[in-house]
């Protein structure tokens, strides 16, 4: 498949194109303050409301499966255990963030972002590389931050219905406006699916279970955010995300009620010209209620997050950031936890300067946790640019706290563990030319006292250390009226000691592609989704191999009216038959249909 994928690229390249500029996204993930894409000196994917709806994406697993460094392992459909491998990293090593708030399951360490309806999302940022320095736990492999619809401008109201294959069933509907200086947003979706066998029949592997039934999910979703300026430069911001759902799995539980919550506000001033300072804080709740024939649980999940940050604009070119960061991690479950709750205090300081064609940008940042004590990480990265390319390369250090299941889950827990922690080297060119823009990324990252689970001792043990180096090769352009958009993803992710010395790290895929092709003919549109992924392993132990596989996705768009829009959609035109964990199916050939509206 690499030979493949590289001549493909060379083909792009060689062929004749007509590029357009556009204006470069505003982004604040990569450095908790404002820069161009173009500024930044990480590697960064925007996904905005566009690209979605272009996409006619019903799931976020729909948006980042195939993006640069992006592997994703799904348990059999919609609302089903999803993981996000960033980098090679693991979805408890990977920060996600909600309109700024922090959130993660304290028990698992890991975010429910299959259970986040993406008709409620306004834009996605996924920073790749390391992020504690300004982030504290869990940004080994980078940040993804998923931003709410906001508003603004005029009133307008939008909504959208759709069903396809599976008995599925999506609705939307939303009002948004503000005027110049406000924004204001509510919006709220209904998502159904009757599903297909989740698992595979099988009593001593995936869910030790004999269950070969359809396996449903049904969703009800909403968010609000709203806001002012003032003309003192003052600007206050709230906004809530809510999700509930109902899922069926096969297992000794066969159902799981779900409620992920977001809550969070903002205060921002300027005391002076060149002072601004910042003041948030949010909370998120991760619910479950596993039920099963004779028996259930519950795991209530809740992180409470304070920040306040002081930006000082030096001049144009200079700023300096101050920042503290408090978190509060609690547990309310069936299950009886040694501990119940911890606290974290972190502070940070960074520095973006730049001088003529090159940049510079250092990150230090301390965090105190109640449990493991005091963990220090930094950052540098430096750029250079030279007309229409740029250089840049970075160091930085990262960690993982280990989470309340790692800990305290009675029977099967160490409370000795010490945190995961890394060092990752990069160095990448981009260019913008004529034809398009193109991006080339080499990565190395090591991981040291990594937790992995004893089957003899029954509990976690820091022991393994894994080494992760990777190649991305990101394409932009325009051919024939074509757009493309496509990137390639090399990973070699290895465990370096112990026991599966040599072995790849579980679930990772070695090689993945993803092309995107979009035509409009007017009124009319057309496009495509390609990806592939090389095989992959299940266990640390590499005994339970996943194939690698190739899926083809077909879209239309018609436009009726100016604010009538009819879509269509086939995902795995060829009905490839594919796991990304073992045991667990994933959906063949279906078809789904859109009608969206809107106002403008």
């Amino acid at each position: 498949m690499k030979k493949i994928t590289i001549a493909l690229l060379l083909v792009i390249l060689n062929l004749p194109s007509a590029f357009t500029d556009e204006l470069d996204p505003i982004i604040v993930t990569a450095t908790r303050t404002p820069q161009t894409v173009d500024e930044t000196l990480a590697s960064v994917t925007v996904i905005t409301r566009e690209d979605i709806e272009r996409q006619q994406a019903r799931t976020i697993i729909d948006l980042l499966t195939g993006l640069p460094g992006v592997s994703i392992s799904n348990n059999g459909g919609d609302g089903q255990v999803s993981s996000l491998f960033l980098r090679g990293a693991s979805s408890n090593q990977v920060l996600f963030l909600v309109d700024g708030v922090k959130t993660g399951s304290v028990t698992t360490g890991s975010t429910p972002f299959q259970n986040i309806p993406v008709d409620l999302i306004e834009r996605i940022e996924i920073v790749r590389g390391p992020r504690s320095s300004l982030y504290g736990s869990e940004a080994i492999g980078g940040v993804v931050q998923i931003f709410t619809r906001k508003g603004g401008g005029k009133t307008r109201t939008f909504a959208s219905i759709g069903g396809g294959k599976y008995d599925s069933f999506d609705a939307s509907a939303g009002v948004s406006g503000g005027g110049d200086k406000g924004w204001y947003n509510l919006s709220v979706n209904r998502s159904k699916t009757n599903g297909f066998d989740s698992c595979e029949n099988q009593f001593m592997g995936g869910c030790f279970n004999q269950e070969p039934d359809d396996d449903g999910y049904k969703e009800y979703g909403g968010s609000a955010q709203a806001g002012y300026q003032f003309d003192s430069g003052v600007e206050v911001d709230i906004h809530a995300l809510r999700s509930e759902g109902e899922v069926e799995f096969d297992g000794f539980f066969n159902e799981s009620d779900t409620r992920f919550q977001v809550v969070g506000g903002s205060l921002s001033f300027s005391p002076m010209d060149i002072w601004r300072v910042k003041i948030s804080a949010g909370s998120n709740w991760d619910e479950s209620r596993n039920k099963g024939a004779t028996s259930s649980s519950k795991f209530d999940s809740r992180r409470d997050s304070l920040s306040i940050q002081s930006d000082t604009f030096i001049s144009d070119n200079h700023n300096l950031t101050f920042g503290f960061d408090y978190q509060e991690d609690k547990i309310d479950s069936s299950t009886d936890y040694d501990e119940d709750s911890r606290d974290n205090k972190g502070i940070y300081a960074q520095y973006l300067g730049l001088f003529g064609s090159q940049d510079l940008q250092l990150s230090l940042r301390n965090d105190d946790n109640e449990q493991f004590g005091n963990q220090t990480t930094g950052n540098a990265a430096w750029g250079f640019t030279v007309e229409e390319y740029r250089f840049f390369a970075s160091y930085g250090t990262a960690f993982k706290a280990p989470t309340f299941n790692d800990l305290y889950f009675p029977g099967f827990s160490n409370p000795n563990l010490d945190p995961e922690e890394s060092r990752s080297y990069e160095g990448g060119i981009s260019g913008n030319n004529f034809w398009g823009n193109w991006a080339i990324n080499i990565y190395q990252t090591y991981i040291d006292d990594l937790i992995v689970f004893d089957s003899v001792l029954s509990q976690p043990i820091n022991v393994d250390e894994a080494r992760i180096r990777g190649f991305e090769a990101v394409i932009n352009t325009s051919i024939y009226k074509w757009q493309i958009n496509t990137n390639i993803t090399l990973l070699d992710p290895e465990i370096t000691n112990g026991v599966n010395d040599g072995n790849v790290l579980p679930r990772r895929a070695r090689q993945t592609f993803r092309l995107d092709l979009d035509r409009d003919y007017g009124r009319f549109s057309i496009g495509s989704t390609i990806y592939a992924a090389d095989k992959r392993y299940d266990d640390l132990a590499n005994t339970e191999k996943l194939g690698r596989y190739a899926t083809v996705g077909l879209r239309s768009e018609v436009i009726i009216t100016n604010s009538w829009r009819l879509q269509g959609r086939i995902e795995n035109l060829f009905d490839k038959d594919y796991q990304t964990a073992k045991y667990y199916n994933q959906p063949g050939r279906s078809g789904f249909v859109t009608l969206r509206y809107s106002s403008d």
